[in-house]
């Protein structure tokens, strides 16, 4: 079974700093796209940060670029997202994802509603003082 798991969320005070990790079984990480994206209960779902390792190629929405990074661990089957300079907005729920290769990181980011392979159940970040 093809499975993620997100953790490292919490309540952070605006500019401080968190890392999401996302763990995965039953597959390798370098054969899928890595996404990360985020949902607000009545708001659009937002692909952040995707990545591919075909051409390690990584896209960042406009709101994130800058603040955030998407890094792979030196366990293969981990990634994580470092969240710098949070803002109140970007409190929300963050799901890692993973898509079938190959794919565009910007095509994958930007067309948040489709079908993908795995999705995560997500962690909760908090942005409030």
């Amino acid at each position: 079974q093809l499975q993620v798991v997100e953790s490292g969320g919490g309540l952070v005070q605006p500019g401080g700093s968190l890392r999401l990790s996302c763990e995965a079984s039953g597959f390798t990480l370098d054969d899928y796209a890595i996404g990360w994206f985020r949902q607000v209960p009545g708001k659009d779902r937002e692909g952040i940060s995707c990545f591919s390792s075909v051409d390690n190629s990584t896209y960042y929405a406009d709101s994130v670029k800058g603040r955030f990074t998407f890094s792979r661990g030196n366990a293969k089957n981990t990634v994580y997202l470092q969240m710098n300079s949070l803002k109140p907005e970007d409190t929300a729920s963050y799901h890692c994802v993973a898509d079938s290769l190959p794919i565009i990181v910007d095509y994958m980011c930007t067309n948040p509603y489709r079908h993908f392979e795995v999705w995560g159940q997500g962690t909760a970040v908090t942005v409030s003082s």
